[in-house]
């Protein structure tokens, strides 16, 4: 398969489906996309790991961007 057509598929796939696809690459990534002159901390990454450990075992559990968004606004213009 091309680039061209996973791009392609990618457009047809559900949030969901494209979020299981973002974890999965970023397992296969690794730490590359970390900035070297400016690492993360052992108790940084141990607070991302654990709330990626938190989001796999129930995705549900958070807030959608839309809602935190709503949130943000009414207490600003409370």
């Amino acid at each position: 398969m091309s680039k061209a057509e996973i791009l392609t598929e990618l457009q047809k796939l559900t949030a969901a489906e494209r979020q299981e696809i973002r974890l999965h690459l970023a397992r296969l990534d690794g730490e590359q996309w970390l900035d070297a002159d400016d690492p993360l901390t052992d108790a940084e990454k141990a607070l991302l790991d654990a709330r990626l450990a938190a989001y796999e075992k129930d995705p549900e559990a958070g807030s959608s961007w839309a809602e935190v968004e709503a949130r943000i606004k009414a207490k600003l213009n409370a």
